[in-house]
């Protein structure tokens, strides 16, 4: 009885080990963009939260460029490749026109980088309409999902952005 205990106890932790090395682990692509109208500021406040991995992989494939994000060795040219490469993948329109807007910098958060964007100037009570589109890691991660949370006076719309589906929009 007793080796049949010992038994039991070297073999669970293998075979535990050896399910665990063939099973694939799968990695969730999600970015979660929150777009704030500030009425003292007369802006919309953007913040995006991206997984840093995908971020850091995404500036090497696309611009050659060895981020290094969240270390104490990062490319001090980082930003400026993050700013360009939201301008090309994230746009937003008022009324039909696209509106440009500031990247005012990133912070990090645990395994996620926090981008900082504002629209400023935006007269509220003049826009009717606006789109979203959000194509934010899709050229990297065709599983991409981008949550896209707006909130204006008092009123929230919500959308899941994917690559066939890449853009919302609502009326204001």
């Amino acid at each position: 009885m007793m080796k049949l205990k010992r038994v039991k106890m070297m073999v669970l932790p293998l075979a535990i080990l050896m399910f665990l090395s063939f099973s694939s682990t799968h990695k969730f692509y999600v970015s979660v963009t929150n777009i704030v109208y500030s009425e003292d500021d007369s802006a919309f406040q953007i913040t995006s939260r991206i997984f840093i991995d995908d971020l850091d992989k995404l500036l090497k494939e696309r611009y050659g460029v060895e981020a290094k994000l969240a270390t104490p060795n990062e490319s001090k040219i980082a930003d400026e490749y993050i700013g360009k490469y939201f301008r090309s993948k994230f746009l937003v329109q008022l009324d039909g026109e696209v509106v440009s807007y500031n990247f005012l910098g990133k912070r990090y958060d645990n395994d996620v980088v926090i981008c900082y964007l504002e629209i400023p100037n935006v007269k509220l009570s003049e826009v009717k309409t606006m789109s979203i589109q959000n194509e934010v890691l899709m050229d990297l991660f065709d599983e991409q999902k981008n949550v896209v949370h707006i909130k204006w006076k008092g009123n929230k719309r919500s959308f899941v952005l994917i690559r066939e589906n890449n853009k919302g929009m609502l009326n204001l």
